[in-house]
């Protein structure tokens, strides 16, 4: 009786648990399965190329004071006269200018002034200087290769076959005509101008120079650019030199080396005359002196023969006297 009891309990217990794990597994089974999150590799966002900053090509202008025109640095072999006339200047002038006691008296590296203070010529000039720009910046996509896809690039279709006629037969049976070349028309060229002997002179204002031969010999050697800077007329010893226009004397000198005894003589702000190799000087410094007026007599000092060298000089350059002289 004891033995069936426990047997009944047994099977009671086996049977309760049984019951506990079926509604245990259904109840898992009614359960929905955890959503699945597929995560790919993050895309590349296409980047916009960026412009770079806008640069102005406008020209930007550079102040220079007058390049340094108005100072000249005093070079060995130098003397005041020699400045004065490279310069289209009074020695005297330039004496003033640089409070130059003693003409004779200045340094190897000394700078001179050359232009009077406060003149146009010492205003600062404006140096226009392009501004270069920066190059371009070049931008790539994200992943993208450095060569072209050649495969998207189009192409021109390739050409059929024509059609059967009497009329495209007739065509392909024909041999191909080689088009006749291309008629250009004739192209003259331009007359040659005549060359021009004598080169535009340089400017001058209302006050220019009427200019007269300065002696009556024989022209012996012309100007000649970076070599002779005037003419050499022939002469005997004592023959008169003529102012070639009316000026002022600004120099009285024989401190030029290959001149002699020469004269200069200023008729403007621009042009100024030379007169050397003279034998005596009839004239005075800060003279003043007319057109044709006997100013020195020809010469040959510091020269092998008798003669006159007479220069003219544009602001301090010499030019053809040709140019300006009348036709004899």
């Amino acid at each position: 009786m004891i033995i069936g009891f426990f047997s009944r309990n047994i099977a009671v217990a086996a049977t309760t648990m049984l019951l506990a794990a079926v509604s245990l597994l259904s109840g898992c089974a009614s359960q929905a399965p955890a959503p699945v999150i597929e995560r790919s590799p993050p895309v590349a966002v296409p980047v916009a190329p960026v412009a770079p900053a806008a640069t102005s090509t406008e020209p930007k202008a550079v102040l220079i004071p007058n390049g340094g025109a108005d100072l000249y640095t005093v070079k060995k072999g130098d003397t005041l006269y020699s400045i004065a006339l490279e310069n289209g200047q009074s020695y005297r002038d330039l004496a003033a200018w640089n409070n130059l006691e003693d003409p004779n008296k200045i340094k190897v590296g000394q700078q001179l002034r050359v232009k009077p203070a406060g003149s146009d010529d010492a205003a600062p000039v404006a140096v226009s200087k392009p501004i270069a720009l920066p190059a371009p910046i070049e931008t790539r996509q994200p992943g993208a290769s450095a060569t072209p896809n050649t495969e998207t690039l189009k192409r021109e279709p390739r050409g059929g076959k024509l059609p059967y006629s009497e009329e495209n037969l007739a065509r392909l049976q024909k041999p191909e005509s080689t088009p006749a070349a291309e008629s250009k028309p004739e192209v003259k060229a331009a007359p040659l101008e005549k060359p021009i002997d004598k080169p535009a002179l340089p400017p001058v204002g209302d006050d220019a120079p009427e200019w007269a031969w300065p002696a009556n010999g024989k022209l012996i050697a012309n100007f000649v650019e970076g070599s002779n800077k005037g003419l050499d007329i022939a002469g005997a010893t004592g023959e008169p030199v003529l102012a070639a226009a009316s000026g002022k004397v600004i120099l009285v000198s024989s401190a030029l080396r290959g001149y002699g005894n020469f004269v200069i003589v200023k008729h403007n702000a621009a042009y100024l005359s030379v007169y050397a190799h003279n034998s005596r000087i009839l004239v005075k410094e800060e003279q003043q002196v007319a057109k044709g007026q006997k100013i020195a007599e020809i010469g040959s000092s510091d020269s092998d023969q008798a003669k006159l060298h007479f220069e003219i000089r544009y602001q301090g350059k010499p030019v053809d006297p040709l140019k300006f002289l009348p036709a004899r």
